[in-house]
């Protein structure tokens, strides 16, 4: 590290004011600043020092999705080895079957190392694009704006491969990201200023733009020739039944989006945000009851022609991006609500439009997405609600 410092130190003349370098000191100091703390101090006023800040404050994030990548890495591979043993293929090509076959590993479901290194060539490849792709345009603005590079980028570049399908073009994973920083984000002035996740904002322009590359049967196995609907979606045809155990879906072997699989590692996750107050949750508590009673209305209710009326509130739970949203997209500090009692509002709002949206239409079984983009939407104004009644209670007060 030593060294590090000192190159560092050594190239930081070319990129100060006057250097030959200038325009891309913002970068500079990005480099820097993730690497090591930053060297300079307030010299005016006294001031407020913290021990969470923004980059302590993402990188807890990024220790909290650990366990979601992980599971993305095993469950890729194992869904696409189960595929294949089930088709009775022993091999796959392109430079994914080149290092499979140099490192000796074959594609047996049961050999964990194998899982975990075929889920990682799917895995990291999109995690590598988004973060080129992604990272260049805030660079761009950055550079363009004079401001310095924040670490929001470090949270928004690994959600957004952990709820992308693994056999997504790469393309689409620059088209996506793209949108999702300049369109999500940056109009809107940048870190701090956005009002709608990136992260979603990337991937519903994916959705609408390209539904049959994002949604599709065939994108959730990464194996050529076949074809196999979530469990979600075989849950709202009448004419399929679920066909894994609620247990297998709450571990997240099932097939799915690379990270939203698994609730249980979002469940682990979960509770690191909330011991270290980088997490709301109030926003998971109330995303959790919002769902829990929207589903018990409708299975009171019932019907004898939409099955998801019937889908019990664990299995809402395991299914889809319900536990992914509501742990790391529900929970975004800057897109959510900010006060108290609008957490609770903003929560309890998202869990009952996601079950409304999965069971009131059937065609788009997967509601998480929308429901917590629609409340990112609304949660300004939910707060301006809590905050203008809190400033006429105190006027009230001194008034008497």
């Amino acid at each position: 590290m030593r060294f590090l410092r000192d190159f560092l130190d050594k190239q930081e003349k070319y990129f100060v004011k006057g250097g030959k370098l200038e325009k891309f000191y913002y970068l500079y100091e990005a480099i820097n600043g993730f690497v090591f703390t930053q060297g300079r101090v307030t010299k005016t006023a006294s001031h407020i020092r913290d021990a969470m800040d923004l980059k302590r404050m993402m990188m807890m994030v990024v220790y909290a999705l650990i366990p979601t990548v992980i599971m993305a890495l095993y469950n890729t591979g194992y869904q696409a080895n189960l595929a294949m043993a089930q088709l009775g293929q022993t091999t796959i090509e392109g430079w994914r079957g080149i290092v499979i076959s140099f490192l000796g590993l074959g594609h047996d479901p049961g050999n964990i190392l194998a899982n975990m290194v075929h889920g990682a060539l799917y895995f990291f490849p999109v995690y590598i694009i988004t973060l080129a792709a992604g990272g260049f345009w805030e660079v761009v603005f950055a550079v363009t704006r004079k401001h310095e590079i924040q670490e929001g980028f470090l949270v928004t570049s690994l959600l957004f491969p952990l709820i992308l399908p693994p056999d997504i073009p790469w393309w689409q994973v620059v088209l996506g990201i793209s949108f999702g920083v300049v369109f999500g984000k940056e109009v809107f002035g940048g870190v701090g200023m956005n009002i709608l996740n990136p992260a979603l904002t990337a991937r519903a322009f994916l959705f609408f733009a390209y539904p049959a590359q994002i949604s599709g049967d065939k994108v959730w196995v990464a194996v050529d020739g076949l074809s196999r609907a979530t469990p979600l979606a075989e849950a709202a045809d009448a004419t399929m039944q679920v066909s894994v155990s609620w247990i297998d879906a709450f571990v997240g072997l099932i097939p799915g989006s690379m990270g939203e699989t698994s609730a249980l590692a979002c469940l682990i996750g979960a509770f690191l945000l909330i011991i270290t107050g980088v997490g709301s949750w109030r926003i998971m508590l109330s995303v959790l009851a919002g769902m829990v009673g929207m589903s018990l209305f409708f299975n009171l209710i019932g019907s004898s022609t939409n099955p998801m009326f019937q889908l019990s509130p664990l299995w809402h739970l395991v299914l889809g991006g319900f536990a992914f949203g509501a742990v790391y997209m529900a929970t975004d500090p800057v897109s959510a609500a900010m006060t108290d009692p609008g957490r609770y509002i903003y929560g309890l709002l998202i869990g009952i439009l996601v079950v409304l949206i999965r069971v009131v239409n059937p065609a788009f079984p997967e509601g998480m997405m929308l429901a917590i983009l629609f409340m990112n939407v609304f949660a300004p104004i939910i707060d301006r609600i809590f905050i203008n009644a809190n400033i006429k209670r105190r006027l009230l007060r001194n008034v008497s």
